[in-house]
């Protein structure tokens, strides 16, 4: 696997301290991200884990919710705001019905949601920086961490075409043709 320093030196130039990259050939699956993060967590005891709700190979927004499960911490996805006071993390999140306000214990996992702040971006500087901060380099073996998939894709292929739909007169013919024709009820 050919190494690219660009992600966690972006990360060190915009504020971070320090980096942790794990460097791996496999493309990972969620499982495996979620496991990897939890040994990460276990070894530098973080009170607050900040998540993205989204991945870029998919929208599923799994990865926060099996960590948080592994960890057996308490979650708050999609997350606008963070305040952290005592011991307690007050938490506003998106829900269908509006705004939620949760108060929640540390540690806690967060997954944001993209109005949680404006990103920063890096100056130069700041990249020159970041070259000189921490980056420790870690692989799955040395977090004692599985990462082989656990699903195979057999195969792919499209679904059969559909044929046209059927315009019925009335709601007896639409039950005629559900039971005689399509035999569903």
């Amino acid at each position: 696997m050919q190494r690219t320093k660009r992600f966690p030196h972006a990360a060190l130039a915009i504020g971070a301290d320090r980096g942790i990259l794990v460097e791996t050939d496999a493309a990972l699956q969620s499982l495996a991200v979620a496991k990897l993060l939890k040994a990460l967590v276990e070894r530098e005891q973080p009170q607050l884990v900040l998540l993205g709700k989204q991945a870029i190979d998919n929208d599923a927004n799994q990865v926060g919710q099996m960590l948080t499960a592994l960890l057996r911490w308490p979650q708050a996805p999609f997350t606008s705001r963070v305040a952290i006071d005592a011991g307690k993390a007050t938490v506003t999140r998106e829900i269908d019905g509006g705004l939620e306000t949760l108060e929640l214990d540390l540690p806690v996992l967060v997954a944001t949601d993209l109005r949680l702040n404006t990103p920063r971006f890096a100056t130069l500087p700041n990249i020159m920086k970041a070259k000189k901060k921490p980056l420790d380099v870690v692989t799955p073996q040395a977090l004692d961490v599985d990462v082989t998939p656990r699903l195979t894709t057999l195969g792919l292929a499209e679904p059969a075409k559909r044929s046209a739909g059927v315009c019925v007169a009335d709601a007896a013919e639409l039950v005629s043709n559900l039971r005689s024709v399509a035999q569903v009820i």
